[in-house]
């Protein structure tokens, strides 16, 4: 196999794939186990360019379509990404998050990832109905809402947009070095327990643009309302993640 190396940053050319033509299992499919067993054995570490599936269809003598096929079951499996620019990469590791109250930066550090946070905005404005009940406050009360995305190793991972009461929400610059919660742990604020709803949905134009995905992905969403140990709203938030590279781990008991 000729792999790529961080020195070169040369695309790799994927070994000849003994494909059985008489087989009822598609081609396509029978490339793509292939792929999947160099990618979950380590023979190509995440990171590592491949070919385009015009130069594999050529070399394993298929269609450019079943080629193209192949691709794509590996990116619906998140084993792969395809990167504006770069092409098409073998990708990090699924980061699977259990459903704890805990922040997304924590998770990511706690698991060895590093987080980065780009605020893309923070804004004071008059709280409307829906954010007022979410909050418990009164409509019209001062609120501060944020926009963030979430890195993981410098790849876009999430899009998390949070309104908090304006008295304790924290600065722009402290939330592009910690976590939400850890800004807020620094003022005082304990986070007791959290109402939270796990949904699915297709990412719009722009949330695929800013994460780095293809129009109509799917994306996990989360809203979640945060107490403290007064029982008082602290933040509403709603987030979107990438379903190809993100997980909930959940514990079920019998009862």
């Amino acid at each position: 196999m000729e792999m790529d190396t961080a020195s070169t940053g040369e695309t790799v050319h994927l070994p000849r794939v003994a494909l059985d033509r008489s087989s009822p299992v598609p081609l396509y499919h029978q490339i793509a186990e292939a792929m999947k067993a160099m990618i979950t054995s380590g023979d190509l570490p995440a990171g590592t360019r491949v070919e385009n599936e015009l130069a594999m269809a050529a070399r394993l003598g298929v269609s450019r379509p079943t080629a193209r096929r192949a691709f794509q079951d590996l990116v619906e499996q998140g084993l792969l990404i395809r990167r504006r620019g770069i092409g098409t990469q073998v990708a990090s590791e699924l980061i699977r998050r259990p459903v704890e109250l805990t922040s997304l930066y924590d998770d990511l550090a706690a698991a060895g990832r590093t987080p980065r946070t780009e605020v893309l905005s923070l804004e004071a404005h008059p709280a409307d109905h829906i954010i007022a009940e979410r909050l418990g406050v009164e409509p019209g009360a001062e609120v501060v809402t944020i926009e963030r995305l979430r890195f993981a190793d410098d790849e876009p991972l999430a899009l998390m947009t949070n309104h908090l009461r304006a008295e304790i929400a924290p600065t722009e610059a402290e939330l592009a070095e910690v976590g939400l919660y850890a800004a807020l742990r620094a003022t005082g604020v304990q986070m007791r327990l959290a109402r939270q709803t796990i949904g699915a949905r297709l990412a719009t134009a722009a949330e695929a643009r800013v994460l780095d995905e293809r129009p109509r992905a799917a994306l996990l969403t989360m809203e979640r309302i945060a107490f403290d140990d007064v029982n008082a709203v602290v933040e509403f938030g709603s987030h979107l993640y990438r379903g190809s590279r993100y997980t909930f781990d959940t514990t079920v008991v019998a009862r």
